[in-house]
């Protein structure tokens, strides 16, 4: 794809070799009188029939290519106000658009910021506005191509942004902050298992985290024994692949809170003995995106220099059969000395979580909230565009409630009834890891409670849709998508 480099434009729009420009024009009773001013603007011409089928209700968006125009080629979309319009417009739009100009021999992006005074009821900020603009353009630009032997070479486009500088200004660094997050949760999370197994994952989050200035701790197999992390190491065994346990450590001089956040790091998941169908299975090496989500929120945090402390904890393993495979009816005994019958084998997430729970538990942090593509039962409830909250904490599950409706990475809250408690109970053990045939998402989310403290803050945050591929919106197609950086960024950043 491109090269991106951001700028700040000046005051208008000006003539630039080999550039696309867009300008958005509201439709209201004006529309034909804001599309004179942009074509009279650009020295541009267009027919009377693209007029009028511009201007029709029907009409969404115009391409005008000019010689002796102000640029080389102008693209004006019309913004539509009505119920449909979200604050992720400018996100969706701008990432679809950036696609469609992957094959134009351009040098320069042009683009005309709105006003805020149109949007001002569906962004927290005019600074928020522009800083979708720029996610967009960079999600849009995202592809996994490396292991193509016909990658085409990148081209280089400055995107020349128009608008108030001051808050243009802190939209590019936020932005960019931000997305670099999301982009290496999303190469993490789509690289193939038979690269990324967890000794590779801990590698590759330590060279990124580290660089930022981010403590690193990796336990390999041995510490992971004398730790006794029972369940890392009960379902690390079948594989020839050891297990890794990861810890990251930011600390700025200046912060307010301190947060853990704890990522499930299945590299590959096969089900074990319980072993899954095979449609569908090649999916199972993303299904260590709530690892990926945590080391991405890391680096963002640090790049953004946000006033939090976080501490980020990853049990990383590959779920595999063989003859040294966890099997059902095992009994795996956990860091906390609690026990857990093991039912089904591809329940094997909310059993490392379980050491990673207790091991954050122990560092009295002001809240906990781990991430975790854990149950497909949570993709049956609330589909693949929307990850699921279980929290007994209102605070806390109103905080990222919010902190998705900003940021269009959306969260719903789900019961964490203790009636549920009863689907997880086991005659040989303290809890059984599953609970049966419905409510499966709920009775996860009480098994991962028990290996919590019940003084701290905690959210579990199921991130089994929205962390794959779907056809929500331009940029979460085709790979996996990074889900959970972008709303967690925000959370973090609104602690006080």
């Amino acid at each position: 794809m491109f090269k991106l480099k951001f700028k700040f434009g000046g005051a208008a729009i000006s003539s630039l070799k080999g550039s696309a420009a867009v300008q958005f024009v509201i439709s209201d009773n004006k529309t034909n009188l804001s599309l004179d001013e942009t074509l009279k603007k650009f020295n541009a011409e267009l027919s009377d029939l693209q007029k009028k089928n511009f201007i029709s209700d029907e009409g969404d968006q115009l391409r005008v290519y000019g010689k002796g125009s102000l640029a080389d080629l102008l693209i004006i979309k019309k913004i539509k106000l009505t119920d449909g319009f979200t604050n992720d417009f400018f996100r969706d739009y701008f990432a679809g658009m950036l696609s469609s100009l992957k094959d134009e021999n351009l040098a320069n992006l042009q683009i005309s910021l709105p006003s805020f005074e149109f949007f001002k009821d569906f962004f927290k900020s005019e600074e928020y506005l522009f800083q979708s603009v720029i996610e967009g353009i960079c999600l849009g630009n995202y592809s996994f191509e490396k292991y193509k032997s016909d990658k085409k070479k990148e081209k280089s486009l400055t995107v020349n942004l128009y608008g108030d500088k001051k808050n243009l200004g802190k939209a590019i660094s936020e932005a960019q902050a931000v997305i670099d997050g999301v982009l290496l949760a999303r190469d993490l999370a789509n690289e193939p298992s038979s690269v990324l197994y967890p000794s590779e994952l801990a590698k590759r989050a330590k060279k990124n985290l580290s660089a930022e200035g981010i403590k690193v701790k990796i336990f390999d197999e041995n510490e992971i024994q004398k730790k006794n992390l029972g369940g890392v190491i009960a379902v690390g065994k079948g594989s020839d692949n050891p297990p890794r346990f990861i810890i990251f450590h930011y600390k700025p001089a200046k912060h307010k809170k301190k947060v853990i956040l704890v990522g499930k790091g299945v590299t590959f998941d096969s089900g074990g003995i319980s072993i899954k169908p095979s449609a569908g299975m090649s999916e199972m090496k993303a299904d260590m995106s709530g690892a990926a989500a945590v080391i991405g929120t890391m680096l963002s945090a640090a790049r953004a220099a946000l006033e939090v402390e976080i501490i980020g904890v990853i049990p990383a393993v590959e779920n595999m059969p063989s003859g040294k495979s966890m099997k059902p009816g095992d009994i795996v005994m956990t860091s906390s000395g609690k026990s857990i019958e093991v039912d089904n084998t591809d329940a094997e997430g909310r059993i490392i979580l379980a050491d990673a729970l207790e091991y954050a538990s122990k560092e009295k942090p002001d809240a906990i909230i781990d991430l975790a593509t854990l149950t497909g039962a949570c993709v049956v409830a609330l589909g693949e565009y929307t990850a699921g909250i279980f929290t007994k904490d209102d605070k806390l599950a109103d905080d990222l409630y919010k902190a998705g409706q900003v940021t269009f990475e959306r969260l719903w809250r789900l019961p964490l009834w203790d009636d549920y408690k009863k689907l997880i109970k086991s005659d040989v053990a303290d809890v059984k890891n599953v609970g049966g045939k419905w409510g499966g998402a709920i009775t996860a989310a009480k098994f991962l409670e028990y290996f919590v403290d019940k003084n701290i803050p905690w959210a579990h945050l199921d991130i089994a849709g929205p962390a794959m591929p779907s056809n929500l919106n331009s940029y979460t197609q085709k790979y996996m998508t990074g889900f959970g950086v972008r709303v967690l960024f925000e959370y973090l950043s609104a602690l006080k």
